[in-house]
């Protein structure tokens, strides 16, 4: 497995919540991650690391590689992969996204 592959594995499987997504929490660079992190502050997650994918070429290919998905932002939790913007939204909406990052205990 590559170095780009283990350091992605590792941070999803490290913490509660990840956001890979272009730009950072305080400044996303793109709308699809602007609104990944607003659904995530609505839903009351205090322990959020997120991985700007801008910042490394190897990171941004190799994580749609490892999830088998073609689109940023994604996000994991509990070390699952869950989706992007979209799904999230849907989740949010039907507050099955809420249940599941109370019980990853991201939002304590």
């Amino acid at each position: 497995m590559s170095d780009v592959q283990n350091f992605i594995r590792e941070t999803v499987t490290q913490h509660p919540v990840v956001l890979f997504m272009k730009g950072t929490a305080q400044f996303p660079q793109c709308g699809f991650s602007g609104r990944a992190i607003q659904i995530l502050k609505g839903c009351g997650v205090k322990k959020l690391v997120t991985v700007n994918v801008l910042e490394d070429e190897e990171v941004r290919q190799g994580i749609k590689t490892f999830s088998s998905w073609p689109t940023i932002p994604q996000l994991y939790v509990g070390g699952e992969f869950i989706g992007g913007s979209d799904i999230m939204s849907e989740m949010n909406e039907s507050g099955e996204l809420k249940t599941l990052l109370d019980q990853a205990g991201a939002t304590v």
